[in-house]
């Protein structure tokens, strides 16, 4: 079974890794790293979210954003500081 996430505004969407992948490759970006050192950072942390979702039928987009924050800050502290102040607020 897919797992679902379940957004801020309470509405479910299935797990998409390419937006993890991609959320955290500008976060390492902005923090100056180099593409090669991002596309590192970002297909690592997208396989490690992959592996902790794998069991799970749904989450909240918050269980995930943290859980990727502890991910990015052994990988790279700045780069995990950037992705949880620059979440969008809307």
């Amino acid at each position: 079974m897919a797992t679902h996430i379940v957004k801020r505004r309470g509405h479910k969407e299935p797990f998409d890794p390419r937006k993890i992948y991609a959320a955290t490759y500008a976060s390492c970006r902005n923090a100056h790293l180099s593409e090669m050192l991002a596309e590192n950072i970002a297909e690592t942390v997208q396989k490690r979210m992959e592996s902790w979702i794998d069991d799970k039928n749904e989450l909240t987009s918050e269980e995930i954003f943290h859980e990727i924050i502890a991910i990015l800050k052994e990988l790279h502290p700045d780069a995990a500081f950037l992705f949880e102040t620059h979440r969008d607020i809307s």
